[in-house]
Protein backbone atom coordinates (compact mmCIF):
# COMPACT_ATOMS: atom_id res chain seq x y z
CA UNK A 1 0.00 0.00 0.00
CA UNK A 2 1.40 3.46 -0.66
CA UNK A 3 1.56 5.87 1.93
CA UNK A 4 0.23 9.61 0.70
CA UNK A 5 2.89 11.83 0.40
CA UNK A 6 4.08 14.53 2.54
CA UNK A 7 2.12 17.38 1.04
CA UNK A 8 -0.57 15.09 1.76
CA UNK A 9 -1.00 14.80 5.14
CA UNK A 10 -3.10 11.92 7.17
CA UNK A 11 -6.39 13.50 8.44
CA UNK A 12 -6.36 13.83 12.19
CA UNK A 13 -6.72 10.70 14.17
CA UNK A 14 -5.62 8.69 11.16
CA UNK A 15 -2.38 6.61 10.24
CA UNK A 16 -1.96 3.42 7.95
CA UNK A 17 1.80 2.48 8.20
CA UNK A 18 3.40 -1.13 6.43
CA UNK A 19 3.68 -4.31 8.05
CA UNK A 20 6.45 -4.41 9.78
CA UNK A 21 8.64 -8.48 9.15
CA UNK A 22 9.97 -8.41 12.62
CA UNK A 23 11.50 -11.83 13.67
CA UNK A 24 12.69 -14.50 11.38
CA UNK A 25 10.63 -17.63 11.48
CA UNK A 26 12.84 -19.54 13.14
CA UNK A 27 13.10 -17.50 16.12
CA UNK A 28 9.73 -16.98 15.98
CA UNK A 29 8.55 -20.91 15.71
CA UNK A 30 11.41 -21.45 18.94
CA UNK A 31 9.41 -18.86 20.75
CA UNK A 32 6.49 -21.00 20.24
CA UNK A 33 7.72 -23.67 22.78
CA UNK A 34 8.91 -21.70 25.47
CA UNK A 35 6.60 -20.57 28.44
CA UNK A 36 5.33 -17.17 28.93
CA UNK A 37 6.35 -17.02 32.57
CA UNK A 38 9.86 -18.08 31.49
CA UNK A 39 10.13 -15.30 28.80
CA UNK A 40 9.18 -13.02 31.61
CA UNK A 41 11.57 -13.93 34.08
CA UNK A 42 14.23 -13.68 31.12
CA UNK A 43 12.87 -10.17 30.57
CA UNK A 44 13.42 -9.42 34.44
CA UNK A 45 9.72 -9.93 35.33
CA UNK A 46 7.76 -6.90 35.23
CA UNK A 47 6.89 -7.04 31.39
CA UNK A 48 3.80 -8.42 30.09
CA UNK A 49 0.28 -7.68 29.56
CA UNK A 50 -2.26 -7.29 32.73
CA UNK A 51 -6.31 -7.93 32.98
CA UNK A 52 -6.68 -10.47 29.66
CA UNK A 53 -8.38 -13.35 29.79
CA UNK A 54 -8.28 -16.15 27.29
CA UNK A 55 -11.62 -16.97 25.00
CA UNK A 56 -10.37 -20.27 23.47
CA UNK A 57 -10.97 -23.65 25.67
CA UNK A 58 -7.49 -25.19 25.03
CA UNK A 59 -5.49 -24.30 27.30
CA UNK A 60 -2.70 -25.64 26.36
CA UNK A 61 -2.40 -23.55 23.09
CA UNK A 62 -0.10 -21.05 22.65
CA UNK A 63 -0.41 -17.72 20.66
CA UNK A 64 2.74 -16.79 18.95
CA UNK A 65 3.57 -14.68 15.77
CA UNK A 66 4.74 -10.93 14.61
CA UNK A 67 2.37 -8.03 16.11
CA UNK A 68 0.73 -6.32 13.92
CA UNK A 69 -0.66 -3.57 15.88
CA UNK A 70 -3.90 -1.61 15.82
CA UNK A 71 -5.14 1.97 18.23
CA UNK A 72 -8.47 2.62 17.62
CA UNK A 73 -11.28 4.35 19.33
CA UNK A 74 -13.10 2.75 21.76
CA UNK A 75 -16.05 0.77 20.96
CA UNK A 76 -15.03 1.45 17.12
CA UNK A 77 -13.57 -0.81 14.32
CA UNK A 78 -13.01 0.64 11.61
CA UNK A 79 -9.22 0.34 11.53
CA UNK A 80 -9.03 -3.22 12.83
CA UNK A 81 -11.41 -4.28 9.30
CA UNK A 82 -8.44 -2.48 7.26
CA UNK A 83 -5.96 -3.85 9.07
CA UNK A 84 -7.30 -7.19 8.38
CA UNK A 85 -7.00 -6.56 4.44
CA UNK A 86 -3.21 -5.78 5.18
CA UNK A 87 -2.35 -8.72 7.62
CA UNK A 88 0.09 -11.85 6.51
CA UNK A 89 -0.23 -15.60 8.05
CA UNK A 90 1.53 -15.76 11.37
CA UNK A 91 0.91 -12.05 12.41
CA UNK A 92 -0.82 -10.92 15.51
CA UNK A 93 -3.41 -8.60 16.20
CA UNK A 94 -2.69 -6.78 18.82
CA UNK A 95 -5.04 -3.76 19.64
CA UNK A 96 -5.16 -0.55 21.64
CA UNK A 97 -9.20 -0.48 22.59
CA UNK A 98 -8.21 1.87 25.15
CA UNK A 99 -9.88 -1.21 28.03
CA UNK A 100 -13.18 0.02 27.01
CA UNK A 101 -15.91 -3.15 27.43
CA UNK A 102 -19.28 -1.19 26.79
CA UNK A 103 -19.00 -2.08 22.98
CA UNK A 104 -17.60 -5.82 21.29
CA UNK A 105 -14.33 -4.57 18.97
CA UNK A 106 -14.63 -8.39 17.43
CA UNK A 107 -17.08 -10.75 17.06
CA UNK A 108 -17.56 -14.21 14.88
CA UNK A 109 -17.81 -12.86 11.61
CA UNK A 110 -14.33 -11.48 11.79
CA UNK A 111 -13.03 -14.40 13.42
CA UNK A 112 -14.27 -16.40 10.14
CA UNK A 113 -12.06 -13.50 8.54
CA UNK A 114 -8.83 -14.18 10.83
CA UNK A 115 -8.86 -17.75 10.08
CA UNK A 116 -9.62 -17.63 6.21
CA UNK A 117 -6.44 -14.76 6.59
CA UNK A 118 -3.89 -17.10 8.80
CA UNK A 119 -3.58 -14.98 11.57
CA UNK A 120 -1.74 -16.52 14.71
CA UNK A 121 -4.49 -14.91 17.06
CA UNK A 122 -5.66 -11.64 18.39
CA UNK A 123 -4.90 -9.47 21.56
CA UNK A 124 -7.56 -6.99 22.68
CA UNK A 125 -7.45 -4.36 25.20
CA UNK A 126 -11.12 -4.14 24.68
CA UNK A 127 -13.87 -6.25 24.57
CA UNK A 128 -15.37 -8.95 21.91
CA UNK A 129 -18.29 -11.05 21.78
CA UNK A 130 -19.67 -14.11 20.08
CA UNK A 131 -17.90 -16.26 22.45
CA UNK A 132 -18.62 -19.68 21.63
CA UNK A 133 -17.46 -19.47 18.26
CA UNK A 134 -14.36 -17.97 19.73
CA UNK A 135 -13.94 -20.88 22.12
CA UNK A 136 -13.75 -23.35 18.99
CA UNK A 137 -9.94 -24.27 17.84
CA UNK A 138 -8.09 -22.35 15.33
CA UNK A 139 -8.11 -18.93 16.99
CA UNK A 140 -6.48 -17.83 19.69
CA UNK A 141 -7.65 -14.76 21.13
CA UNK A 142 -6.84 -12.74 24.38
CA UNK A 143 -9.08 -9.50 25.43
CA UNK A 144 -9.98 -7.50 28.48
CA UNK A 145 -13.55 -8.92 28.45
CA UNK A 146 -16.84 -9.15 26.54
CA UNK A 147 -20.42 -7.97 25.87
CA UNK A 148 -23.14 -8.38 23.20
CA UNK A 149 -23.19 -4.75 22.38
CA UNK A 150 -21.49 -4.51 19.05
CA UNK A 151 -19.38 -1.39 17.80
CA UNK A 152 -19.46 1.24 15.39
CA UNK A 153 -17.63 1.87 12.11
CA UNK A 154 -16.69 5.10 12.09
CA UNK A 155 -12.83 5.76 13.04
CA UNK A 156 -10.21 7.29 13.63
CA UNK A 157 -7.86 4.84 14.14
CA UNK A 158 -3.88 3.50 13.76
CA UNK A 159 -2.18 1.10 11.89
CA UNK A 160 1.63 -0.25 12.51
CA UNK A 161 2.73 2.20 15.59
CA UNK A 162 4.33 1.52 19.02
CA UNK A 163 0.62 1.16 21.03
CA UNK A 164 -0.24 0.03 24.82
CA UNK A 165 -2.15 -2.74 25.31
CA UNK A 166 -2.85 -3.72 28.28
CA UNK A 167 0.14 -2.59 30.16
CA UNK A 168 2.36 -4.06 27.45
CA UNK A 169 4.24 -1.91 25.48
CA UNK A 170 4.20 -3.33 21.87
CA UNK A 171 5.56 -2.18 18.74
CA UNK A 172 4.92 -3.39 15.22
CA UNK A 173 6.59 -6.47 14.52
CA UNK A 174 7.43 -7.86 17.73
CA UNK A 175 7.20 -11.50 18.67
CA UNK A 176 3.91 -11.95 20.44
CA UNK A 177 3.85 -14.83 22.97
CA UNK A 178 0.56 -16.16 24.94
CA UNK A 179 -0.50 -19.11 27.07
CA UNK A 180 -2.39 -19.90 29.97
CA UNK A 181 -0.48 -17.82 32.07
CA UNK A 182 -0.92 -14.56 29.63
CA UNK A 183 0.62 -12.72 27.29
CA UNK A 184 4.12 -10.93 26.24
CA UNK A 185 5.76 -8.69 23.64
CA UNK A 186 9.47 -9.62 22.89
CA UNK A 187 11.19 -6.83 21.03
CA UNK A 188 12.27 -7.78 17.52
CA UNK A 189 15.52 -6.84 17.93
CA UNK A 190 16.57 -8.58 20.99
CA UNK A 191 14.46 -12.05 20.05
CA UNK A 192 17.34 -13.50 19.68
CA UNK A 193 19.24 -13.01 22.71
CA UNK A 194 16.00 -13.20 25.15
CA UNK A 195 15.37 -16.56 23.35
CA UNK A 196 19.07 -17.91 24.79
CA UNK A 197 18.25 -15.88 27.64
CA UNK A 198 15.15 -17.67 28.37
CA UNK A 199 16.22 -21.58 27.43
CA UNK A 200 18.89 -20.82 29.69
CA UNK A 201 16.77 -19.99 32.63
CA UNK A 202 14.49 -23.25 31.53
CA UNK A 203 18.44 -25.06 32.69
CA UNK A 204 18.36 -23.18 35.92
CA UNK A 205 15.02 -24.22 36.63
CA UNK A 206 15.18 -27.94 36.00
CA UNK A 207 18.10 -27.85 38.40
CA UNK A 208 16.35 -26.23 40.93
CA UNK A 209 13.00 -28.32 40.33
CA UNK A 210 15.02 -31.77 40.56
CA UNK A 211 16.84 -29.95 44.02
CA UNK A 212 13.40 -29.73 45.21
CA UNK A 213 12.23 -33.45 44.42
CA UNK A 214 15.00 -34.79 45.89
CA UNK A 215 15.33 -32.86 48.83
CA UNK A 216 18.64 -31.49 48.48
CA UNK A 217 17.86 -27.72 48.10
CA UNK A 218 20.48 -25.25 49.84
CA UNK A 219 19.40 -23.55 52.67
CA UNK A 220 21.46 -20.62 52.05
CA UNK A 221 19.60 -19.60 48.72
CA UNK A 222 17.16 -17.98 50.64
CA UNK A 223 19.31 -17.57 54.11
CA UNK A 224 21.98 -15.45 52.55
CA UNK A 225 18.90 -12.78 50.98
CA UNK A 226 17.54 -12.78 54.90
CA UNK A 227 21.04 -12.63 56.05
CA UNK A 228 21.59 -9.55 54.32
CA UNK A 229 18.23 -8.20 55.27
CA UNK A 230 19.23 -8.16 59.13
CA UNK A 231 17.70 -11.30 59.56
CA UNK A 232 19.06 -13.98 62.26
CA UNK A 233 19.05 -16.92 60.32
Amino acid sequence: MNAPSPAIPWPAGYCINPRQQGADAETIDAFRSLPVAAIGDAMSRHIGAIGLRQYHDDLTTVLCGTAFTVRVRPGDNLMIHKALTMVRPGDVLVIDGGGDLTQALVGGLMRTTCVARGLAGLVIDGAVRDVVEWAADGMPLFARGHTHRGPTKDGPGEINIPIACAGLQVAPGDVIVGDADGVIAVPAIQARDILERTRRHLEKEARIREENRSGTSDPERFDSILRAKGVPV
